[in-house]
């Protein structure tokens, strides 16, 4: 396929493939992920089509709170629906998120990465917000580019049909969505290549409806409760994988490709530092630059941040690595580390128990942010 090149920022990248793969939009502006909503807005009124020759339907509403409960509804009459926020917006939104992923509702809400309010406002980016939701039972996958918020956007829609699991699209707030790029724009066939429309019937098909009767929302005793958490389990175990086949899927079609985990750097690095978001580009410049002066660096980019699959960042890293630094973008007092730290000193340190980690001794990690 020919490509074209378009010069935008993420957000509108985002946005594109969001509106080309949903049918109702719910908005609620709040910086730096107002723009997704004001396009998405725009190409509806001037009656531009989704993949199924239909115009999305844009509702703004009274709040993120608002536009997540409209999202949740829409969901279950089983309309492809999606949304996009940051920050405290986000914060909003976490009760239907709840929901959605109980209910095992596919959707991918868009999110530019943003700081949350705490002794003083910003509104720059860092992880503070999509962190608060990584008990929520979404999986999260960050972009680290223009280009790969519009690949991930729509990886993210493929995954999530097929694994019924929600989506969080991440990037991080001015730095990547409103950083002006020129990328390759994704043609319609690309997208309905991805898109697969059997997963799409498949979503219709859990529609609440008078034809179909099927009860949710109901109230359970600890009892029941505790045992219907624990069947989403196979769905979870599974989204990895499945994320992977879409990005190998993805790579067929446009030559790009990406993986959960992905190291760059000297093949037999001792030193790696592990991060994800926009600090991975500018990492990734920094070892090749130290490098070429005879240091032994490594990297990886963490993709999937949730489900989070120790197996693929064990595979990912080097088995000479001595140190690893890992490199969170959020702060929480009192924690004994931070979220990505804890994963990854985690899966190191369960892979030595067990054997399955790649390395002779137990390498050094050590958290920090940045």
């Amino acid at each position: 396929m020919s490509a074209s090149h378009v010069t935008i920022d993420a957000n509108e990248a985002a946005a594109y493939i969001a509106h080309k793969t949903n049918e109702i939009i719910a908005i609620y502006p709040i910086t730096p992920a107002s723009p997704m909503g004001e396009h998405a807005d725009q190409w509806s009124a001037m009656k531009i089509k989704n993949l199924w020759g239909t115009v999305p339907e844009v509702i703004e509403m009274q709040s993120e709170g608002g536009a997540a409960g409209a999202v949740h509804g829409a969901l279950q009459t089983g309309a492809l629906t999606t949304t996009f926020t940051a920050s405290q917006g986000l914060l909003l939104m976490l009760p239907n998120m709840y929901k959605i992923a109980g209910e095992l509702t596919a959707t991918v809400f868009h999110v530019a990465a943003r700081s949350l309010a705490a002794q003083g406002l910003s509104i720059f980016g860092d992880h503070s917000d999509v962190m608060s939701a990584r008990g929520t039972g979404w999986a999260m996958l960050f972009a680290n580019s223009a280009q790969e918020a519009m690949d991930f956007a729509l990886i993210s829609q493929a995954a999530t049909l097929e694994s019924r699991i929600p989506f969080l699209h991440v990037f991080d707030g001015f730095r990547t969505s409103h950083e002006i790029r020129k990328i390759e724009k994704l043609s319609e066939a690309t997208i309905r290549a991805m898109i697969d429309d059997e997963l799409v019937q498949a979503h219709r098909q859990r529609a609440l409806s008078p034809d179909r009767p099927f009860i949710r929302g109901t109230a359970q005793n600890p009892d029941t409760y505790f045992q219907s958490r624990e069947t989403v389990n196979p769905y979870y175990l599974a989204t990895p994988e499945i994320v992977q086949q879409a990005m190998d899927r993805f790579a067929g079609l446009t030559g790009r490709q990406y993986r959960l985990f992905e190291y760059y750097g000297a093949p037999k690095a001792e030193r790696v530092i592990v991060l994800m978001g926009s600090g991975c580009d500018a990492a990734e410049e920094t070892i090749d630059y130290l490098n070429a002066r005879g240091e032994n660096l490594g990297m990886v980019k963490v993709r999937l941040f949730r489900p989070f699959s120790a197996a693929h960042l064990l595979a990912a890293l080097p088995p000479t690595a001595k140190v690893v630094a890992v490199l969170d973008r959020t702060k929480e007092p009192g924690s004994a580390g931070e979220p990505l730290y804890q994963d990854v000193l985690t899966a190191i340190s369960e892979g030595m128990m067990s054997g399955t980690a790649p390395f002779a001794t137990f390498p050094k990690v050590i958290g920090g942010r940045y």
